[in-house]
């Protein structure tokens, strides 16, 4: 989605396509051949930018993008930061209801996991909450 504003059009980062995750930190992540700041969600359609910085911003509406593509994801990874941080229970329930596994785990560690079910081919997404 484009938004307008004096002149200048911003639009919503994407990247249309599954990628490994080579490199994360600095408040960022690397992708591609690309970088994007800030933090990102993965599923089956793509990456996306993504706008939560604090595990608490993790909410089902926050997260629907998942749940949209819950036909193609058992597991949704959640990088919770530097640190692993609990989900709340409605994201719990949520993602249950749906049929998704959801195991948070430090940033660091979620990054190398969904690099290796990605590689094997699993139906996997990932939220990655950027760290410095």
């Amino acid at each position: 989605m484009a938004q307008r504003g004096e002149g200048i059009v911003v639009r919503d980062a994407h990247f249309p396509d599954r990628a490994p995750i080579d490199a994360y930190g600095n408040g960022g992540f690397r992708f591609a051949e690309m970088s994007h700041r800030g933090s990102i969600l993965c599923v089956p359609t793509g990456i996306y930018g993504f706008a939560a910085t604090r595990p608490d911003e993790l909410t089902p509406e926050a997260l629907e993008k998942v749940l949209d593509e819950r036909e193609n994801v058992s597991v949704l990874l959640v990088g919770t930061g530097e640190d692993l941080r609990p989900l709340s229970p409605a994201l719990q329930d949520a993602m249950r209801e749906a049929g998704i596994s959801a195991d948070p785990m430090s940033t660091g560690a979620a990054v190398r996991t969904y690099n290796v079910l990605l590689s094997e081919g699993r139906p996997v997404a990932a939220v990655f909450l950027a760290v410095d």
